[in-house]
């Protein structure tokens, strides 16, 4: 959660000068804001510097996939200046990292950000400040050079040679990551059925088991493998991995190396996502999260801006286990997002702000009145500790964090100024016709 292994970046993506022309103009309204809800915090003796101080400290790694156009099963519609190849890539989540200073760290995706040199990549990443955070595997399409098709499975396919073949991919990653410095491995399969039949529920996943400990065993000592549910898509009648309880299951056969990655989409409509993220903390198998938000199923869309009370209720469970120094607790979180009609930079710039606004509203809650309120079934007061919480503007203290770590008060407003995407439209021509089909 904290920033960890800072890398001190020796290239910017904007001007500096223009982040600071911004920071003089926006600085005298958010001292009178600042100092406003600082004295209403007071009141409920809160001390602002100290919420501020511990806010700054919650970072998100940037999804490298999350800076190109997202889309749906039916098309994509790809905008000027996208990243062709993971070093522009790296460029783009430098703008985000500039201005927001929630994002440190890189999540790269393979084989889509595979390079020849490794260690050239992870020069390029340094020199704009970033580590990278965890790998993430593709077992779910094809690539041209694949020998064996995963159409029907990778991980638990009914063919040996296909399993080795995704086993054997996901151990390259595990060489690639320890290379980039990273020190864990993130694996969401899409094995699944379409049809009743189709497989033996059972098999599929003694076969997913029998894989995960081949790919488990090649981990370094200090690694841990997150699996990733989730509910449906690609297959529509039956997942491999559907739920936190098939991943809990198989993360406790496979060690203490596995652990289970919570993506906020992956889940039933209506499922008390909080409620399985205390559960996970509980016993020591939370990795750590896929920040997006949904409306209907596994929609992918910017953190927070559908259901911000859930992902403030998520932070409360977050805060809860950060007080009390919960056994074994160290999330890792990054975000996930397909960004359809947005300007990705703009949408992930938005997600970290609203993932730290949370983060900030969790920790004004009161936690010894709130166990008292519990203690003594006071329903409406225990509610009504966390509502005002919520309900609280703490925009000040997430802009003045940003400001205080050398970012922008208003990223989105910077990031317009700087005129960035019309730059790299220039510097970076490509067709623009539509696609089908997601990244």
């Amino acid at each position: 959660m904290s920033q960890q292994n800072a890398v001190i970046p020796s290239h910017t993506a904007i001007d500096p000068d223009l982040v600071e022309r911004h920071n003089r103009r926006q600085l005298p309204e958010l001292e009178q804001d600042y100092e406003f809800l600082g004295e209403q915090l007071a009141r409920r003796k809160i001390d602002i510097d100290n919420i501020c101080q511990r806010a700054s400290g919650f970072d998100v790694a940037i999804p490298t996939w999350g800076v190109g156009t997202g889309g749906t099963r039916f098309a994509r519609f790809p905008i000027s200046g996208e990243p062709r190849n993971i070093f522009e890539k790296i460029e783009d989540c430098a703008v985000i990292q500039q201005l927001g200073r929630a994002t440190p760290a890189l999540s790269p995706h393979f084989p889509w950000d595979q390079v020849d040199d490794p260690v050239e990549l992870k020069q390029h990443a340094n020199a704009y400040g970033f580590r990278f955070d965890a790998v993430n595997s593709n077992t779910f399409q094809d690539q041209p050079d694949q020998g064996l098709s995963y159409k029907y499975g990778s991980l638990t396919h009914q063919d040996p040679e296909v399993r080795a073949q995704a086993v054997a991919h996901n151990i390259e990653c595990i060489e690639t990551g320890r290379k980039l410095g990273s020190n864990a491995l993130t694996v969401w399969i899409a094995d699944g059925t379409n049809f009743p039949g189709q497989q033996d529920f059972t098999h599929s996943l003694e076969r997913y088991l029998d894989s995960m400990y081949q790919i488990t065993a090649a981990l370094p000592p200090d690694w841990q493998i997150y699996i990733e549910h989730k509910f449906y898509e690609p297959a529509f009648y039956s997942t491999v991995i559907q739920d936190w309880g098939t991943s809990y299951l198989c993360a406790t056969e496979l060690g203490e190396q596995a652990k289970c990655l919570v993506d906020l989409g992956h889940h039933a409509p209506g499922v008390n996502i909080e409620m399985i993220v205390a559960r996970l903390i509980q016993f020591g198998k939370l990795a750590g999260f896929h920040f997006n938000d949904s409306k209907y199923g596994d929609d992918d869309l910017d953190a927070g801006s559908v259901q911000p009370f859930q992902l403030f209720l998520v932070m409360n469970e977050l805060v809860a286990a950060e007080n009390r120094h919960a056994a074994g607790y160290d999330p890792a979180f990054m975000l996930d997002q397909s960004h359809n009609i947005t300007d990705p930079i703009e949408s992930l710039l938005s997600s970290a702000s609203m993932l730290r606004r949370c983060y900030a509203q969790a920790l004004l809650v009161d936690r010894e009145a709130l166990a008292e309120a519990q203690h003594a079934n006071d329903v409406m007061q225990a509610h009504k500790l966390l509502t005002r919480c919520y309900e609280t503007d703490v925009e000040p203290i997430v802009q003045m964090a940003r400001l205080r770590a050398g970012g922008a008060i208003a990223p989105l407003l910077a990031y317009r100024e700087s005129e960035y995407r019309l730059q790299k439209s220039n510097a970076r021509p490509h067709p623009l016709i539509s696609g089908s089909g997601i990244v």
